[in-house]
């Protein structure tokens, strides 16, 4: 990529778009381009157009997406499928009539069948049912993926797809009715510890198996990628282990220094039992992540507690 190039960033105060903004910002002289939601409704195919025939960008990152946890999605899945179907093919679309050099959209592993062979391979998509807590979902970034590749094909652009493990980090959502299992652990461990409560209590059995990758290192891999990888087929990223949920809540409570005990609530649903991505198609091209778990859950953690203190002022 043209270190002078001008470069949209879809998404840009969401958790990936974000870190993607920081590492251009600190390592790229590009011209980078931005809009909010109220700037820009990335949902209204006119505005979409609109905004691409004045700016004209070079390089694309479509971070933009409508994303939450079990209980969010279970209860919006209409807003689900809209919203991430709307706002793929307008900029899909937009990309393509104005000529965009590259795009990289960011999937996710969620898209892959519920009970996929482990580690899961790009080529098991659509090879089984999914996951029916975050189905509307994951049929809206497969729809984005074949768009892709249906563009490429018949019109020889070059749209990537990539498709990140469980992400975490600064800007990640600690909204305890819409977040992931990461972020949610980390406000429960530390209103407990401040508050001085006996217990947790977590949903599910504390037994399925996720794989965690920090958001500066998906961030890297996307700025590496949108380098050098051409394949029509989307590419995993991930750090290659997983971890089951019960390890992962005591390496929280340690990390925040909460001492108490963790209950289970096994009425809740646990999600698919394990989610492990094959990552050799990137490691062969020469990437790996270097953001060791505990590591990434500690900054995550100072960068909630400095979002509290700033929220207080």
């Amino acid at each position: 990529m043209d270190q002078h190039a001008k470069v949209y960033i879809a998404g840009h105060r969401g958790l990936v778009g974000s870190a993607i903004l920081r590492k251009l910002t600190r390592d790229f002289d590009t011209e980078i381009i931005c809009r909010t939601r109220q700037e820009l409704d990335l949902c209204n195919q006119a505005e979409v157009m609109k905004f691409f025939a004045e700016k004209k960008p070079e390089y694309v990152f479509l971070a933009a997406a409508k994303v939450g946890g079990i209980l969010e999605n279970q209860t919006y899945p209409a807003k689900f499928i809209y919203e991430n179907v709307m706002m793929q093919s307008n900029l899909i679309h937009a990309a393509y009539k104005y000529n965009v050099k590259k795009l990289l959209f960011l999937g996710s592993s969620c898209i892959y069948p519920k009970l996929a062979l482990q580690p899961i391979k790009e080529e098991y998509l659509l090879t089984g049912e999914l996951e029916p807590t975050n189905a509307a979902y994951a049929v809206a970034k497969i729809t984005g993926i074949q768009m892709c590749q249906a563009y490429n094909s018949q019109y020889g652009t070059k749209f990537i797809s990539i498709m990140p493990t469980n992400l975490y980090g600064p800007n990640d959502n600690f909204d305890l009715t819409s977040s992931h299992v990461l972020p949610a652990l980390i406000r429960k461990f530390h209103e407990a510890k401040i508050n001085h409560l006996p217990n947790v209590e977590i949903w599910g059995t504390g037994k399925p198996r996720r794989e965690f990758l920090h958001v500066d290192d998906l961030a890297d891999a996307c700025l590496f990628l949108m380098d050098i990888y051409e394949g029509n087929q989307p590419i995993n990223v991930g750090v290659g282990k997983d971890i089951s949920i019960q390890e992962l809540a005591a390496l929280v409570g340690g990390v925040i220094g909460y001492s108490g005990e963790i209950l289970y609530n096994c009425a809740m649903p646990d999600g698919t039992p394990r989610k492990l991505l094959d990552i050799a198609k990137i490691t062969d091209l020469g990437w790996q992540s270097k953001i060791k778990l505990e590591d990434g859950i500690a900054n995550t953690y100072q960068w909630y507690l400095n979002s509290l203190a700033n929220h207080r002022t």
